[in-house]
């Protein structure tokens, strides 16, 4: 009976022993997978997207300076009113209330310095204190930007800013309201070309395409520039200002992405 136990206890030692081993065999695989899946067994590839983005938005800022004396609150009355003229005429374009959007609102005082230079002598009277700068008037500038959707009106509604109240303006750039969309699309694109290259090589080299190790990404879409607009305009706004032609262009949104693959 007690040679039965012995033999018994002897295949459940050998048993759990094998059993532990596979464990740690099986264990150590993983980890060197996990660890270190590029060990001698992965290959990269690349791929680049282009997608040719055509502008359907165009932003320009303009800006009322109104300079003037001491008095403040007309100063502020006569900029506000030029400002909402121009609002006003930028509206009845067919420009959206939510495309038009105050950038900035600066009112800067302008002094006057007095010099003081006396000179000193021996036993002569105290020089006199100078007294400090004095506001003599103030300059505001107001900062408006415009979105517009209809490429057709830019030209009348930058004249017409100038000529209701603006004597500023500058910043105009054509770009795409929803960049992700068209950088999506390219990305798209440079994953099939990287894909496709993979399988070339795979068939070339005489192995299988296993796991997607890691994708990298660069490039991205940028605005898509009116060249001729990057200097201010400053134009009396009872002058006629001319209408200016205005070309938005295109330009190529470009996605290069690099795969790397394990192989089988």
């Amino acid at each position: 009976m007690d040679e039965k136990i012995k033999n018994y206890l002897g295949i459940v030692v050998a048993v759990v022993l094998i059993a532990f081993g596979y464990a740690i065999l099986s264990y150590a695989n993983t980890y060197s997978k996990v660890a270190e899946p590029s060990s001698f067994r992965n290959f990269s590839v690349t791929g680049e997207g282009k997608v040719v983005a055509v502008p359907d938005v165009a932003r320009f800022t303009f800006s009322v300076i109104t300079e003037g004396g001491a008095d403040l609150n007309a100063l502020q009355k006569e900029n506000t009113t030029k400002t909402n003229r121009a609002i006003d005429f930028i509206k009845q374009q067919g420009v959206e209330d939510k495309d038009i959007k105050t950038q900035s609102y600066n009112v800067n005082p302008r002094y006057q310095n007095f010099r003081c230079n006396r000179p000193i002598t021996l036993g002569g009277p105290e020089p006199t204190p100078c007294p400090p700068p004095e506001i003599v008037g103030y300059t505001i500038r107001q900062i408006v930007e415009v979105k517009i959707r209809n490429f057709k009106t830019v030209g009348d509604i930058i004249a017409g800013a100038v000529k209701n109240g603006a004597n500023s303006v500058s910043q105009l750039n054509f770009t795409v309201d929803d960049p992700e969309a068209l950088k999506s699309e390219a990305r798209n694109k440079a994953i099939r070309k990287a894909r496709e290259k993979a399988r070339a090589i795979a068939q070339a080299g005489g192995f299988r395409i296993g796991k997607l190790l890691a994708i990298n990404e660069s490039g991205f879409p940028g605005p898509v520039l009116y060249k001729g607009a990057s200097r201010g305009i400053a134009e009396n706004y009872s002058q006629e200002f001319p209408t200016p032609s205005i070309e938005p262009g295109s330009e190529e949104v470009t996605v290069n992405v690099s795969l790397q693959y394990e192989i089988k």
